[in-house]
């Protein structure tokens, strides 16, 4: 592959994963009805949103066109899967359940996504742990609304 090609699967392989993130929150924030849990869910996607835009702005910055979010059919099976759970059970304890298999699930995808693209940005490197970071810190932050 030559370079661009490998940006271009990096970044879209950490915007996958932002968005995945913000969609959910999307999805889940018109559900939870407890002002002060809601405002700490706001806050983490205000993190999500930053990094969306700092790979908008490294993509534009390395003439790369056509950043990808995620398809329908992702976005769909993420609305479904919300909609499913909360359907009888919108407490803060099942909606943080929710949020935190999300935040492990998109660590998980950064440690493998890091590992798949080695040696091609350090700056993307720097966004992917920024990433990192606020997910683990998202992690914090909702664990207790499981009580």
């Amino acid at each position: 592959m030559e370079r661009e090609e490998l940006l271009m699967d990096y970044v879209n392989a950490i915007y996958q994963n932002i968005n995945a993130g913000t969609q959910s929150i999307e999805d889940i924030l018109p559900k939870i009805e407890d002002d002060s849990f809601k405002k700490v869910v706001a806050e983490i996607q205000s993190d999500y949103m930053a990094l969306a835009k700092e790979c908008e702005l490294f993509a534009k910055s390395e003439n790369i066109s056509g950043i990808k979010g995620n398809n329908w059919w992702e976005k769909m099976k993420m609305w479904m899967s919300v909609n499913m759970s909360t359907m009888t059970d919108k407490s803060n304890r099942k909606i943080t359940e929710l949020l935190l298999l999300g935040s492990f699930m998109g660590y998980i995808t950064c440690i493998k996504d890091g590992s798949d693209h080695k040696n091609i940005s350090t700056e993307l490197d720097e966004i992917l742990e920024k990433l990192k970071t606020y997910q683990k810190g998202s992690i914090d932050k909702l664990i207790p609304y499981l009580d």
